[in-house]
């Protein structure tokens, strides 16, 4: 049998009526662990699973199997055709790495809290993925097959958009269902591009806190409203997946070189948030307001300790007449970035940034690429 060129493997790994999943058990751990980075990744602002996934080399599998969920596949499942549908579906590829994904959530919010680090130690965490990024800029500009003038454009072109994007401000926008769903369409969408986050965008269209609340309220009183509210914006993801990753496969496969360039200028755009020297700027939400006592314990350590510099935490609030006082649960969410170089013009020598702190962190993204680089070639 003739070897297959470049171009035609191309085009069956896009096409998944002419291509299964052919992922191997053996390849499954590593699966896993791809999985699980592009889990760590989605944890922190301004980096996509997305990122990892083109990182990794696993980018184009995720879109084909994501397309593999065709309405032939939902028909043949509504049909009680499951083995036709499951054997449609790129069901091992898209388990293992949910399962490494799903594994990483758990590990960085119950085990390592990566989200407190973020506040406590910002400038390591995030030195870390601006180190991690920028090696990976430099191997998958090596990967591309040739970078003539037309690739240049198209990564100059991505990372004007890509800046763009992180430059944006919240906006007051509409709860109407029609608006919820093209919120849905967006950040679903968003979240399959490297580079851009898709809660950074629910943010800016002011969606995040509404899904927060709505889901917050499944199982209350309110879980009829509530599942009302969020039905569009569901929708709207499925219909915005479904739709975006494939077209991201047709550019893939007409114009590759030039469609992994713009994805590159993505990555390139987002360093100006990953920068770990930033003035951030967070909005305040008091999610629960507890009355006590004012001699409790609870209220003699807020005292004592207060402890603000959280994603989460605990503040007094109004003291009653009658000896009790609010315990308010304040909960902080990140709405702008502004990098700056520590010691220059744009320091205000308010921040006491932990200088070293991000250079260490740099220094082992960095060296974390070329392990990366191993495991993205993994494949059998």
């Amino acid at each position: 049998m003739a070897k297959k060129d470049g171009i035609t493997k191309l085009a069956e790994d896009l096409n998944p009526k002419e291509n299964k999943d052919l992922t191997t058990p053996k390849e499954a751990p590593f699966l896993a662990i791809k999985g699980f980075l592009m889990g760590s990744a989605d944890i922190v602002p301004g980096v996509s699973g997305g990122t990892m996934a083109l990182i990794l080399g696993i980018y184009e599998r995720l879109l084909n199997a994501i397309k593999s969920a065709d309405i032939s596949f939902f028909k043949n499942l509504i049909t009680l055709k499951w083995k036709t549908a499951f054997g449609q579906i790129h069901f091992f590829f898209l388990g293992i790495l949910f399962l490494g994904i799903f594994s990483a959530a758990a590990f960085f919010t119950k085990v390592v809290p990566l989200q407190v680090y973020m506040f406590t130690h910002p400038e390591i965490v995030y030195g870390l993925f601006f180190g991690l990024i920028v090696g990976s800029i430099y191997i998958l500009i090596k990967t591309l097959e040739r970078f003539s003038i037309k690739e240049l454009f198209s990564l100059i072109a991505g990372i004007a958009f890509g800046l763009w994007i992180v430059s944006l401000v919240p906006a007051d926008t509409p709860d109407h269902p029609a608006f919820v769903f093209l919120t849905g369409m967006i950040a679903i969408s968003a979240m399959i591009l490297p580079g851009i986050s898709g809660s950074y965008l629910l943010l800016i269209m002011r969606k995040y806190d509404f899904l927060l609340t709505n889901i917050s309220l499944l199982g209350t009183e309110d879980t009829l409203t509530a599942i009302v509210n969020i039905l569009p914006f569901t929708l709207g993801s499925i219909f915005g997946i479904a739709l975006f990753s494939r077209f991201l496969s047709w550019l893939l496969g007409k114009f590759h070189s030039q469609t992994i360039s713009v994805l590159i200028g993505f990555l390139i755009g987002s360093l100006f948030v990953i920068w770990p020297y930033q003035h951030r700027e967070f909005v305040e939400q008091v999610r629960e307001v507890e009355e006590v006592s004012i001699t409790d314990e609870r209220v003699i350590g807020l005292q004592n300790n207060p402890t603000e510099n959280l994603p989460e935490f605990e503040r007094l609030g109004k003291e009653t007449t009658s000896g009790t006082i609010e315990i308010q649960t304040i909960k902080k969410k990140l709405i702008h970035t502004e990098p700056y170089i520590p010691g220059s013009i744009g320091s205000t020598g308010e921040e006491n940034p932990n200088v070293w702190g991000g250079v260490i962190g740099m220094v082992i993204g960095l060296g974390l690429v070329g392990g990366l680089d191993r495991l993205r070639e993994v494949r059998e």
